[in-house]
């Protein structure tokens, strides 16, 4: 019996990054010798184990084979025969498929540490296209070693475009697209996850919402890039740059939906384009059963977004509106993510990039001011029923016509 770190682990301690998480191959071990052990059995699909004191995965050794279509469709071989090379050669990427022994010994079959060395994403072997899934996660892999200067090697590339055109994406639950997605998100370069699934045709697939928004121009006074797919993932990665939280991130992708239904002769202007957004967002986040939370910032991005850029055009009961709609009253923290999300589509463009955004503390003191009128003094003052509702409203429009020296 024989343990091996295995994955990403190995990985990015080789890249001298810190590791996420421990990932162990076990091999010339039986289940009953694992459960004598003490650890025990989680596995569904083939044996996996949990170390009785860390709690850390351990699986034994397998092989895999093709059997239907999805990911799901592969049936698994494990036995105390299966070697650590057999087990490294099923997985997806070259700097994947690297282990480490028990006394720091590192074994790389199939050259993962080179193509480490020269900043490559390789697929092992040519079994790399019976899962769909692996096209998302080398996308989500571009993302997040795209600051390491990490490109996909083209003959990779021909093969996630082979699992494009024969119908593998199709098979893909929506649950794990979305998992991929959200992960994608929170790398510090998401928009190069979109760009890798454009690139081999899987985002039109995907996301068509997305990738019906590249080519489509806008006004080059807003908008030096003019693309608007260029745009929007311009403003995902400001969002990353920003800090923001995922869903807020998610909202940064999806702000402009709306501009890839505008008539192509009323290019390159977008009426309306934020309320025709609020219907894409819908079947987008219906589609890939995305969260309630997601969906309702995004929601409100797409749909409030220009008014938070017209801020000091902007009439007292307007502002209070775009408040009141983002529910920030019962929600304050909502008005820190709605912010940055505008703040992030405003510097998300051509020349932009460190610019500020004073629109963003108008919002906040507006807010900070509207907030500080308190429902107890109408109801000791004997208001009730509507009209409390009605003179909460005028005292919130003046609290914030006093802070920002307007009638």
């Amino acid at each position: 019996m024989e343990i091996y770190l295995v994955g990403g682990a190995v990985r990015d301690k080789l890249l001298n990054l810190p590791s996420r998480d421990n990932d162990w191959v076990v091999t010339g071990a039986t289940p009953q010798q694992m459960t004598e052990l003490g650890y025990k059995a989680v596995g569904k699909d083939f044996p996996v184990f949990l170390h009785p004191q860390t709690k850390e995965e351990y699986a034994l050794a397998r092989t895999e084979r093709k059997s239907g279509r999805g990911y799901h469709g592969f049936t698994f071989h494990t036995s105390a025969e299966v070697t650590l090379e057999e087990d490294l050669a099923r997985r997806d990427l070259t700097i994947n498929a690297i282990a480490e022994d028990s006394k720091g010994n590192i074994i790389d079959p199939y050259g993962g540490q080179s193509d480490l060395e020269k900043g490559i994403l390789r697929h092992v072997s040519d079994a790399f296209v019976e899962d769909p899934v692996r096209l998302l996660r080398i996308a989500r892999y571009a993302a997040r070693y795209a600051k390491l200067g990490f490109v996909i090697a083209e003959e990779t590339q021909q093969l996630l475009k082979q699992i494009v055109s024969s119908g593998e994406v199709d098979e893909l639950v929506p649950e794990r697209v979305w998992n991929e997605i959200s992960r994608a998100l929170d790398e510090d370069s998401p928009s190069v996850f979109f760009l890798v699934l454009r690139q081999c045709h899987a985002l039109t697939v995907l996301l068509p919402e997305i990738d019906r928004l590249f080519g489509v121009p806008q006004t080059v006074a807003h908008h030096p890039e003019i693309d608007t797919g260029v745009h929007t993932m311009m403003v995902v990665d400001m969002a990353a740059r920003l800090g923001a939280d995922n869903s807020v991130r998610f909202a940064a992708l999806c702000h402009d939906l709306g501009k890839g239904s505008t008539a192509a002769d009323k290019l390159p202007r977008h009426i309306a384009h934020e309320k025709k957004g609020l219907s894409l967002i819908e079947n987008l986040c219906g589609r890939l059963r995305i969260p309630a939370g997601h969906r309702k910032m995004a929601e409100l991005v797409c749909q409030y977004h220009t008014h938070c850029h017209r801020a000091a055009d902007l009439k007292i009961s307007t502002i209070l509106n775009v408040l009141e709609h983002l529910d920030v009253f019962r929600r304050p923290q909502r008005l820190h993510g709605f912010l940055l999300a505008c703040e992030a589509d405003a510097r998300g463009r051509l020349g932009y990039e460190d610019s500020s955004y004073p629109q963003a503390e108008m919002f906040r003191l507006c807010f900070k001011a509207a907030s500080q009128v308190d429902i107890k003094d109408l109801v000791n003052a004997g208001v009730t029923g509507k009209e409390i509702q009605s003179q909460l409203r005028k005292r919130r429009i003046k609290a914030i016509a006093s802070v920002l020296k307007k009638d």
